[in-house]
């Protein structure tokens, strides 16, 4: 018995055991001692916690729950592709929700938008909840973009894509959300196009299976997003058109546009940089909220403007912008719009037009969440029944 307590209190001395360990089984101190403490998605729920459950009240418990959930994808289908995909996903259940949409939602009465600057909200100050009750202002989409998702509820994978014939992929996964603001904009034959912020790539291809742009300018300032944009393309579409001079691969600076190709283009996406709440969520590698981009996180809302007056200067006199980003943030989607609009204005005598998104969400409301009564611009919020987003979208068209 003594024996045993001898040697108990022998081993409360000994502070460090490693000699007792296998040198194979060792961890070196210098890991221990550099494991993040705070993790940036850690440091990203706290900001979320803190801002969303002000600004979504009570709708952000639910909107958290999805945001850390798996989220859910779409197939956006390539119409380059010779293969029959769409009847094949469609055997599985799957649904082509931008031809889906709820028949009383068709348009059927033509109305002037605001004057952006003079009455911003008044064509907004409706109660979305009495949509059913009103008539609603005309709204042209897109054609010929086709996006397969699986029923509200049913959280089945894609399998991942085949190469046809001529290598071409049949489908591409993306958010379904994220096409929204490509059939928002309303590309139609022979429209001049300029994706700002075109990669990593989906929104791009989206607006090229219209088969209807005339001339479509894509531009990223990173060549690295740059480069993997153009893996993207060469996967989905012919290598001629690729190499077609109506179409133009850029890596300039976005925020100067306004200096390189003034009113030109008939419509403008601008999908900027944002906090993309979901990837600040899930992963901690190139996360906006590690404790060195800070900086960077603070200078977005101001990019984001420089981006869409850049935007803004681009589209010809009569030509529409869709500004578009995957956060919640009302400082970078809500006041980034009201900013542009009010400079535009004062700074560069632009007068703009806010264009009325409801009937846009009527159409899809069996597909995804929207929030009620944004005061400007429309957002896909996430819910664990229907996972898709967080996507905001605005459009402005400039008068004449």
């Amino acid at each position: 018995m003594a024996l045993l307590m001898e040697t108990r209190l022998l081993l409360r001395k000994v502070k460090d055991l490693r000699c007792l360990t296998q040198k194979r089984h060792r961890v070196k101190e210098k890991w221990a001692a550099t494991r993040i403490k705070h993790p940036a998605t850690g440091l990203a729920l706290q900001n979320f916690d803190s801002t969303y459950s002000v600004q979504l009240g009570p709708l952000w418990p639910s909107v958290r729950a999805a945001l850390l959930s798996e989220r859910k994808y779409g197939a956006l289908l390539n119409n380059y592709g010779h293969d029959d995909v769409q009847a094949e996903l469609q055997a599985k259940g799957c649904k082509d929700f931008p031809s889906d949409i709820e028949t009383e939602a068709q348009p059927c009465l033509e109305q002037e938008p605001a004057v952006a600057g003079e009455e911003e909200s008044s064509h907004v100050s409706v109660n979305k909840s009495d949509l059913d009750a009103q008539q609603l202002p005309a709204l042209q989409l897109s054609p010929n973009i086709k996006c397969l998702v699986f029923p509200r509820g049913d959280i089945t994978r894609f399998k991942p894509a085949r190469p046809d014939m001529f290598g071409c992929l049949g489908y591409y996964l993306m958010d379904a959300a994220s096409v929204l603001p490509c059939l928002a904009l309303n590309v139609q034959e022979g429209h001049n196009v300029l994706d700002l912020c075109a990669a990593p790539g989906g929104k791009t291809l989206a607006l090229l299976q219209t088969k209807s742009i005339g001339f479509f300018g894509v531009n990223d300032t990173s060549v690295s997003r740059t480069t993997r944009l153009r893996k993207v393309l060469h996967s989905y579409v012919p290598k001629p058109l690729l190499s077609h001079e109506k179409l133009r691969i850029t890596t300039f600076d976005g925020t100067k546009w306004g200096e390189i190709e003034k009113n030109t283009f008939d419509r403008v996406l601008v999908d900027v940089p944002c906090t993309t709440d979901r990837h600040s969520l899930m992963e901690d590698d190139n996360n906006i909220f590690s404790k060195n981009r800070t900086g960077e996180r603070r200078r977005l809302p101001q990019l984001q403007l420089d981006l869409l007056l850049a935007g803004i200067e681009a589209a010809c006199p009569g030509g529409e912008i869709l500004y578009s980003t995957c956060t919640l943030s009302q400082i970078q989607n809500l006041s980034v719009v009201e900013q542009a609009i009010h400079t535009a204005r004062e700074d560069h005598g632009i007068q703009l037009q806010v264009v009325d998104l409801r009937p846009l969400t009527h159409m899809f409301r069996k597909t995804f969440d929207f929030a009620p009564d944004l005061p400007l611009g429309e957002m896909v919020v996430p819910h664990l029944a229907a996972n898709f987003g967080p996507i905001y979208m605005c459009k402005l068209r400039r008068l004449t």
